[in-house]
């Protein structure tokens, strides 16, 4: 069936996707159509299954590719299917515009998947008119380049990626918001603003979904930057990369905000996660005056120093970053939990312990809640610990900091603790997320006695070592960590 192996492998076509009682392939209506008839044409073989999300979001991009070049004649898709049954096969194949090998040629399927190697799915692989693999990482081409990929030959997207490439070293505000026709960004009354008006200044390129925890608590931290900047004449702009699938939480975000924006759904917003390697969000990259990448990510900064951080450059970044060493240096528990008139905690009937009283000792930072299983695990193995500390030493204390949705959740989970707790809906919460930037829970943060931070990694310290771990400072953890590699004598 074919000459060699992997890319470059020569396939007869008919036999490659035939067997021996069919010689057709199938659309969704029912119709055959003869392999034969695929003769000259580049083939693409689509591992897919019904139960992947991967392959939902992938779908409709390789349906756009092909409703594009499949008039020309020259391109066929086949989808090679890993569901379990046929309904689930018959109900996603219903989305599609191409052919399929029959849902009960099993073998022919499993044959395919194993000829090929597929690991995972979605998977494409390209052949050419005369059944040579052009590759097997279509998945990826097709989501980078689209229709520009076709007709999929090795030469031709390394041409693409050559151009990609000189377009990163000589990297400008067209290349990075213009697409196609498209030559403006839009503000929040929907009126187009050209990109050229955008040269020379500091550009942020928010990445942002809309209805996402972390965006929505983001937003109005950076809009009070942004105003401010703005206020005091400074040549910077945001421009918002909505990465949302629904346009109503999308108009309804952004309407409100003062900034600007690429279209919802353009294609330079895909485009932009791959070029930036996103990984999280909120993510804010710095564009420079002269169109270059000053930083890939400030979201963290502003979060932490807001207007002082501007204009981004590495040496406001570093200067920032001395800065806040030596706030970490003369840190105190009352700095880290004390915030105008709350400078308090609550005890089981809801007395109010002042901080002041904490000091000297070593306070864990316990952010938790009842809705969270992880949390509803780990507090059984904190409480033993707890209790056994106490036991042996008086100076030590542990603070819930919830994340629970409503004050009952919050009572009942909390009589459960022998501990003590921010009040409920308390908004040191929000600094003490940011600073400890606590993006999951369970979270454990341990303070020494000084009020420095001793380690965020108390969570996992405590439940590998229970009460040892304490006092967590890094002397102590030190020994541990050279008792858990000591190698036991045999026998």
């Amino acid at each position: 069936m074919a000459d060699v192996v992997g890319d470059g492998a020569r396939h007869d076509v008919q036999s490659l996707l035939s067997s021996p009682d069919r010689d057709f392939l199938i659309r969704n209506n029912g119709d055959q159509v003869e392999v034969a008839s695929l003769k000259g044409k580049t083939i693409g073989l689509y591992f897919s299954a019904s139960w992947c999300g991967p392959c939902h979001q992938f779908t409709p991009t390789l349906a756009e590719v092909y409703n594009e070049v499949s008039p020309r004649g020259d391109l066929e898709i086949i989808f090679i299917s890993a569901d379990e049954d046929e309904e689930s096969f018959s109900e996603y194949f219903s989305k599609m515009p191409w052919l399929a090998v029959p849902f009960p040629d099993s073998d022919k399927r499993d044959s395919l998947d194993e000829l090929f190697e597929v690991r995972g799915i979605p998977h494409l692989v390209f052949l050419d008119g005369t059944g040579r693999v052009l590759t097997d990482s279509g998945v990826e081409i097709v989501r980078e380049y689209g229709v520009e990929g076709h007709p999929f030959t090795p030469e031709l997207i390394k041409e693409l990626k050559d151009r990609d490439e000189a377009a990163r070293r000589n990297q400008s505000l067209t290349s990075l918001l213009v697409h196609g026709s498209r030559d403006f960004v839009v503000s929040s009354d929907w009126k187009k603003v050209p990109v050229t008006e955008l040269e020379g200044k500091t550009v942020g390129l928010y990445f942002s979904l809309s209805m996402y925890r972390a965006c929505v608590d983001f937003a109005p931290m950076l809009r009070e930057v942004y105003e401010k900047l703005k206020a005091q004449g400074e040549s910077f702009e945001i421009v918002q990369i909505p990465l949302d699938d629904d346009e109503e939480s999308f108009k309804q975000a952004f309407g409100s905000m003062p900034w600007l924006s690429l279209p919802l759904e353009d294609k330079k917003c895909e485009k932009l996660v791959r070029y930036f390697e996103l990984s999280t969000l909120p993510t804010l990259v710095i564009i420079g005056p002269d169109g270059k990448t000053l930083h890939s990510n400030v979201a963290k900064t502003v979060e932490e120093h807001g207007v002082a951080a501007y204009p981004f450059t590495p040496e406001k970044l570093a200067e920032l970053a001395e800065l806040e060493k030596k706030r970490e240096e003369s840190q105190t528990l009352e700095s880290i939990l004390v915030s105008g008139d709350r400078d308090f905690v609550i005890g089981k009937e809801g007395n109010k312990i002042p901080v002041s009283g904490l000091a000297g000792k070593t306070v864990l930072l316990y952010f938790s809640a009842h809705w969270c299983p992880p949390c509803r695990a780990f507090l059984p193995v904190l409480m033993e610990a707890y209790e056994k500390i106490k036991a042996n030493d008086n100076a030590f204390e542990v603070i819930f900091i919830s994340s629970d949705n409503d004050q009952t959740a919050f009572d009942d989970y909390f009589a459960e603790m022998p501990w003590l707790a921010l009040p409920f809906g308390d908004e040191r919460k929000k600094s003490l997320d940011r600073k400890f930037q606590v993006n999951e829970i369970p979270a454990l943060i341990a303070i020494g006695s000084t009020g420095r931070t001793l380690t965020k990694e108390a969570r996992a310290l405590t439940s590998e070592h229970g009460a040892d771990a304490y006092p967590f400072t890094a002397e102590h953890l030190k020994e541990l960590e050279a008792k858990s590699t000591e190698i036991e004598p045999d026998g």
